[in-house]
């Protein structure tokens, strides 16, 4: 991520080495510049903020370096030092801004900067310092409790990655060797003490730790959630706990403040996207979710979620275009009146995870559910959230309920399943884990395309398996079918909204260009032909526009 202007290819953030001190009532803020003008950075010269494996990352799935990776222009962060009371935490590429704290009357002053656009206040009161945490005794680790039927090697995990394929995974010799997977979190406490992680340190694939909320690389005394997270793909103690990518390479970043709940949270959460683009992840899994803060920080409402509006789900987007496969978890609000999907599941261009139980494989109740505000389905896929089996920070094993733990152990498979198929683009991934799900014929907004299956999946991926057929859309609901299609055939069904009025379509590649517009004329209608052309494989958004009225919905070109 871009947590300084000059951060280069470095595999650790810079910055400064512990939070500021300050004493006055603080906020913290994001400060919008105007451009990127008179940069010392170019497009041409990536290897000066991007590392070789974060170029090489866009180079094998065809993505340009583009205005939007140039790291701020230093001459504007030298501006905003310069203003008393100002403290410059990190600077984001893709926002073009810089996070400060100060108080009321010093944001007012760098607004009145030539350089700067706007500003967006975070949270409003400096949060006090995390105070220490005692480090747990060492971990008593209890006999292997091998569920039955199963594996003795896996241990009580084996059920979660049997259910997905991941064991059949295993045994094809594909565990998520070569990829890297940063783990967006509150905490992980224990790991650097457990057995089931020692493999990360002894084999140096733990590559890097970073805590954004108090700017330091302190990540093993704050939590346990995301070491519980961690556990079910990262761990690997044969006869014990074994998860779904025991040979990944992981990155540990804590975005989370677990004592409040405010947006600088979704800050973190941008910057961390941006350092694992930076270095060169692949694949990002985050266990997080927002729509309910802390007073004074507004609420998001329904209509928020819509996945051009949360500050997260808008950073998960460009994660998304810059070639990484983001997997977040649906969130637990299923049986609660918000019901929906959390931000930044919500974004476009993501594996949304929804969770199910063991025994019957249906939705866990408190799995949260779709459409978004604009009608995409979500989740994207399932996999087992309810009586997930975890680590603790201590070192026991326990059953966890929450798409939380559906999220990695499913960004496990799909680590296996790239390194299976290293020539796919993150957004191909998607596509096949998708049509390898459960219920691919007829997705919904509960389990989206069901769970996916790794011999499926390969197979798909070979071409050897006939598509599953497309679901012709429910009446009455905006869409593109058949999706996915293999041919360049393509009908849009139309809404009430959009009948007997003219439109404006546009076809908007993975990569947010605008591949085809095509202008139809008002008809009464309730379907009208698209003439796309010869569009490439991959992921598609579908934009409906009628004067102000703008739908969107995504589609999958095989």
């Amino acid at each position: 991520m871009g947590l300084s202007s000059h951060l280069s290819s470095a595999n650790t953030p810079s910055g400064p080495a512990g939070p500021p001190q300050v004493t006055a009532v603080v906020g913290r803020h994001l400060v919008f510049f105007r451009d990127k003008a008179n940069s010392p950075y170019s497009i041409t010269q990536p290897q000066a903020y991007l590392s070789a494996r974060a170029i090489t990352r866009r180079t094998r799935q065809n993505i340009a370096i583009q205005p939007r990776d140039l790291p701020v222009n230093p001459a504007y962060v030298t501006q905003l030092k310069a203003v008393p009371g100002v403290q410059v935490w990190y600077t984001s590429r893709w926002f073009n801004a810089a996070v400060v704290v100060c108080d009321s009357a010093t944001l007012a002053s760098l607004r009145k900067l030539p350089s700067v656009q706007g500003t967006q206040t975070l949270i409003r009161t400096q949060a006090a310092a995390a105070a220490p945490i005692a480090a747990n005794p060492p971990a008593t680790v209890p006999p292997a409790t091998p569920t039955a039927p199963g594996r003795p090697t896996y241990g009580p995990a084996y059920g979660q990655a049997q259910m997905l394929g991941a064991v059949a995974m295993h045994d094809a010799g594909f565990r998520g060797e070569g990829i890297q997977i940063a783990v967006f979190d509150g905490g992980f406490s224990g790991v650097d003490r457990l057995p089931a992680f020692a493999p990360l340190f002894e084999e140096k694939r733990l590559l890097s730790t970073y805590n954004f909320v108090e700017n330091n690389t302190s990540v093993y005394g704050r939590n346990e959630h995301g070491t519980q997270c961690l556990s079910t793909m990262g761990a690997n103690q044969p006869g014990f706990f074994v998860g779904t990518a025991p040979k990944a390479s992981y990155h540990l970043l804590v975005t989370e403040d677990v004592k409040s709940e405010h947006q600088v949270e979704e800050a973190n959460w941008l910057l961390a996207a941006e350092y694992a683009d930076s270095v060169g992840v692949d694949i990002i899994s985050s266990s997080l979710g927002y729509n309910d803060f802390d007073q004074p920080s507004p609420d998001y409402t329904y209509s928020d979620l819509n996945g051009r509006t949360a500050l997260s789900s808008r950073a998960a987007t460009v994660a998304a275009r810059v070639g990484m496969l983001v997997v977040n978890s649906a969130g637990n609000e299923g049986s609660s009146p918000w019901r929906y999907v959390n931000a930044p599941a919500d974004a476009d261009s993501i594996l949304t995870v929804g969770a199910v139980d063991s025994v019957l494989l249906q939705r866990a109740v408190f799995s949260s559910v779709g459409p978004t505000a604009d009608g995409r389905i979500k989740p994207a896929l399932a996999a087992q959230g309810r009586a997930s089996a975890v680590l603790t920070a201590g070192g026991t094993v326990v059953n966890g309920n929450g798409t939380s733990y559906a999220c990695p152990t499913l960004a496990g498979l799909a680590a296996g399943f790239w390194q299976a198929n290293p020539t796919l683009t993150a957004q191909q991934v998607i596509a096949t884990l998708q049509r390898s799900g459960s219920q691919a014929a007829r997705p919904d907004n509960e389990l989206g395309y069901g769970i996916p299956d790794f011999s499926r999946a390969q197979t798909l991926a070979a071409g050897t398996l006939l598509p599953v057929a497309a679901p012709t859309p429910a009446p009455g609901q905006l869409a593109v079918y058949p999706n996915p299609t293999r041919d360049d055939g393509l009908f849009l069904q139309l809404t009430p909204e959009f009948q007997k009025v003219a439109l404006v379509v546009r076809l908007i590649d993975a990569r947010g260009r605008v591949v085809v517009e095509q202008k139809v004329p008002a008809t009464s209608a309730q379907q009208v032909e698209l003439r796309p052309g010869m569009l490439a494989k991959g992921t598609y958004t579908c934009s409906v526009s009628a004067g102000r009225v703008r739908r969107t919905v995504r589609f999958v070109k095989l």
